[in-house]
């Protein structure tokens, strides 16, 4: 944190900027900043450690205790995250001459002066929508550009006749403009003092149905999806706290490694971020799927139905009479019997889990039908336990199933994928067929994961019955405790304690439910009540129901651009939601690229336009005064070399040469592993080895569009 001695400002050249008229209410700000954030984190941790010393307690008394220690730890690690640089800028509105100033969270003085006002909150929000337009009430906006914790650089807007007279310096948007154009790092930077306001709306847009924020490259979808993700946390009911929980999708693992920084700078840690590979187990492993016929077959979502009439085919109840026998007496069942008890899950129960219900049922009809008040229910399971035909009979009706058996049998049995997919025709079922069933592609993940979803944990019904006879065996030793304190009746402490033991509901208190074991659950299974799904011009029909099983409330926000499609996308936004099940959508466009400089626009723009005419080319805001410049392989080498002597900092990546190996801030990616990356240097190595049509030319297109400062295209002599 900087030195209450030391002034914020370290503006070098910007002397103009520096006269004291215009930044001493800053300085003073300032300095009650430092205090209170000083005074905030002494006292948070004295709080977390004495909640930490305190007794943990038992039922809500634990869990708000717990609760506690989570919100204040969360507090703190934000305050320390950052010190001053706390602060992205600030408001006057025309009818006040006190400056508000905006922070990356609130923060207030211990004589509740509000020193800095989360920028999620309302009174906020004019300090990113305000334009001259639509000034919002205010008069001038400052920001600041901050560099290891010093204001290097800030840029006054005035919105209003009245804000030249609140102290402005104003320029040419140096501080916006030099933040566009700054070194690049491993990974993304939040970008909250340059948010602008058309981006804001769609930041604090509500989260009912699907957002679709549409734009080109660098418009900063990725960055809107990801404040976002922040500002609905703060905000939505349904979500505040991530007591909802919120997911994020990303195309491939750099791209994650790439925004991990994002969400916790701006306060949100818990998260979840996966690729469509980490929603099933195989994904890790599998490679890409070689055939394109088989690939575009298995991308329907109407082949994810056969998942469904697969499992319907071993749901049939039993269709003969059949005697149970019991240690008590034989009863009879017949098939209108067998319809009733196997009519017992819920709607939606997973067909492995509904093991349960079915055998529930069972036992109440058998033991109705016993109508014997000495029968226990657990003593009539253990008998039917040990009934071989009767368990037999129900496995034959009702088999416990797995999710790669299941889908596995489609690929090697003809005849069920007939069954499961009628409407497949001879050449589609053969095409379909495989020697080896699990040799699993990625285009086999939607199908593994529709029919996990659709059958369930086969192990949760065992588990759920461990976890019973540990809390009866349990509740079975704390009776007899009690039971012992009762009889022997030596201990009494004038207040009725041995009263009170004898009341079922205090002796089911003192049970310890931490000793039964439970089901760890699968992060990434949902639900989510919101998921935000990033490159989403990508995703086929059945890949897109891999994200609609997790998201029941169909709250999305869908990230993406048509032209940055490898396969074409020949639909509108909303046909093409639509048709797999979005049908509430909202279009948000994007049209100003404030990453890609013009130079490099000019040069990919007739690209992507030659194979996709009607692509939404954004237009740059900046220059980067660097031409686009062409050559020979063979200059790979000297061209990193030389950049890599010539700039202290910055990242670089090489797309396109597979055999070059990554250096310290030099990546080596494929163009479709860059989507979604940006560099300050981009090489781009043969790209007439892209491809022909859209996937080329797209390709080509994302690859040169990931430079931030210089692009150089190299190709084979």
């Amino acid at each position: 944190m900087t030195p209450l001695t030391t002034s914020v400002f370290d503006l070098g050249g910007h002397h103009a900027k520096a006269d004291p008229t215009l930044i001493a209410d800053d300085e003073r700000h300032f300095a009650a900043i430092a205090e209170t954030h000083a005074q905030s984190i002494t006292s948070l941790t004295e709080r977390l450690d004495t909640l930490r010393r305190s007794p943990g307690g038992k039922g809500k008394q634990a869990i708000e205790r717990d609760l506690e220690i989570h919100q204040t730890t969360r507090r703190l690690r934000s305050l320390q995250r950052f010190g001053l640089d706390l602060c992205l800028g600030r408001i006057v509105h025309a009818d006040s001459t006190e400056p508000t100033y905006i922070g990356r969270l609130g923060l207030t003085d211990q004589a509740g002066r509000q020193l800095l006002v989360d920028w999620r909150t309302p009174a906020a929000e004019p300090f990113f929508a305000a334009t001259h337009a639509a000034p919002m009430g205010v008069a001038s906006r400052r920001r600041y550009r901050w560099t290891q914790g010093r204001i290097t650089d800030y840029w006054d807007e005035v919105l209003t006749g009245d804000g030249r007279d609140g102290g402005v310096a104003l320029d040419d948007d140096s501080a916006f403009i030099a933040s566009l154009g700054a070194s690049r790092s491993p990974q993304m930077r939040d970008v909250l003092s340059t948010i602008a306001a058309d981006q804001d709306a769609i930041i604090r847009a509500g989260s009912h149905g699907a957002l679709v924020v549409d734009g080109g490259p660098g418009t900063g979808k990725t960055v809107v999806a990801l404040h976002r993700a922040a500002y609905l946390l703060y905000d939505d009911p349904r979500l505040a706290g991530n007591r909802g929980r919120l997911l994020v999708v990303g195309p491939h693992e750099p791209y994650l490694a790439y925004i991990a920084d994002v969400l916790p700078s701006l306060g949100e840690e818990g998260v979840a971020t996966c690729t469509l590979r980490d929603l099933v187990p195989e994904g890790a492993t599998v490679p890409d799927e070689p055939d394109p016929e088989v690939a575009e077959l298995k991308s329907s979502a109407r082949l994810v139905e056969a998942i469904e009439r697969g499992v319907r085919w071993y749901e049939e109840p039993p269709t003969k009479k059949f005697t149970v026998e019991t240690w008590w007496g034989d009863v009879r069942l017949t098939p209108a019997d067998w319809a009733e008890i196997f009519d017992a899950p819920e709607v939606g129960t997973p067909h492995n889990e509904a093991r349960d219900a079915i055998s529930e049922a069972l036992e109440t009809t058998v033991l109705n039908r016993l109508d014997n008040e000495d029968i226990s229910p657990a003593e009539l399971r253990k008998s039917l336990a040990q009934n071989e035909a009767l368990n037999r009979m129900v496995n034959r009706a009702w088999p416990m199933l797995d999710a790669a058996d299941l889908v596995g049998d489609l690929w090697s049995v003809p005849a069920f994928l007939r069954l499961c997919a009628p409407w497949l025709d001879t050449e589609d079922v053969h095409r379909l067929q495989r020697a080896d069933p699990s040799a699993w592609t990625s285009a086999d993940l939607p199908l593994l994961d529709a029919a996990r979803q659709r059958l369930g944990d086969a192990q949760a019904s065992q588990r759920r019955r461990r976890r019973a006879t540990a809390l009866a065996t349990e509740r079975e030793r704390m009776d007899q405790v009690v039971r012992d304190l009762i009889d022997s009746n030596t201990y009494d402490d004038g207040e009725g304690l041995m009263s009170m033991l004898r009341q079922q509901d205090l002796r089911d208190n003192l049970v310890d439910e931490t000793a039964a074991p439970d089901a760890t659950q699968d992060p990434l299974a949902g639900p989510f009540a919101h998921i935000i799904v990033d490159e989403a011009q990508e995703l086929t029909d059945a890949e897109w129901g891999m994200l609609l099983r997790r998201c029941p409330s169909r709250s999305f926000t869908v990230v993406g651009d048509r032209a940055q499609a490898r396969h074409g996308f020949t639909e509108t936004w909303t046909e093409r939601l639509d048709r797999i099940g979005l049908s509430d959508t909202r279009i948000a466009s994007l049209t100003i690229n404030y990453r890609t400089p013009e130079e490099v626009m000019v040069a990919a723009e007739p690209i992507i336009r030659a194979a996709i005419p009607d692509a939404n080319v954004p237009t740059s805001i900046r220059s980067s005064g660097i031409p686009v410049t062409y050559g020979s392989t063979s200059e790979l080498a000297a061209i990193v070399d030389q950049w890599l002597r010539s700039n202290e900092d910055g990242t670089a990546c090489v797309i396109g040469d597979p055999t070059f190996g990554p250096l310290p801030r030099v990546r080596s990616l494929s163009p479709e592993h860059a989507k979604g990356l940006e560099f300050d240097l981009v090489v781009l190595v043969d790209p007439d080895r892209f491809g022909n049509g859209v996937v080329g030319a797209v390709d080509t297109y994302v690859a040169m569009t990931r430079a931030t400062r210089q692009l150089v295209v190299l190709t084979s002599q």
